[in-house]
């Protein structure tokens, strides 16, 4: 580490960019928020989500499953459980000026016609 270090300062690069290319292969295999499927996404299955998250990422109210991205450690607990309602998300860079926009409201529809009926 120390050869790098000492060669960046010799030759002036104080910081590189990230991905040094724009789609580098290895970023699929790392570990992203889930997205999450509104229409297939029941009251039962947020709230067996909020009870699997371990960093308390994701919350359930009366009509909505709030996840803040910014406390999400991208475990996968919640995509091993969520079934078709969830999928990767893909997102792996993720930054915001305000902590607000982070989080994330997703609404609960799934079962809802089955309760019309």
């Amino acid at each position: 580490m120390a050869f790098w270090f000492y060669r960046g300062l010799r030759r002036g690069i104080v910081t590189t960019r990230y991905p040094k290319e724009p789609v580098d292969p290895w970023t699929s295999a790392l570990p992203t928020p889930p997205a999450f499927r509104p229409e297939r996404l029941t009251r039962e299955l947020a709230i067996r989500l909020a009870d699997a998250c371990p960093a308390g990422s994701i919350t359930t109210g009366d009509d909505e499953l709030t996840v803040d991205l910014g406390r999400c450690t991208g475990c996968g607990r919640c995509l091993a459980i969520g079934g078709d309602a969830l999928e990767p998300s893909g997102e792996f860079l993720l930054a915001a000026t305000e902590r607000q926009s982070l989080v994330k409201h997703v609404p609960i529809r799934g079962g809802v016609n089955d309760v019309e009926r």
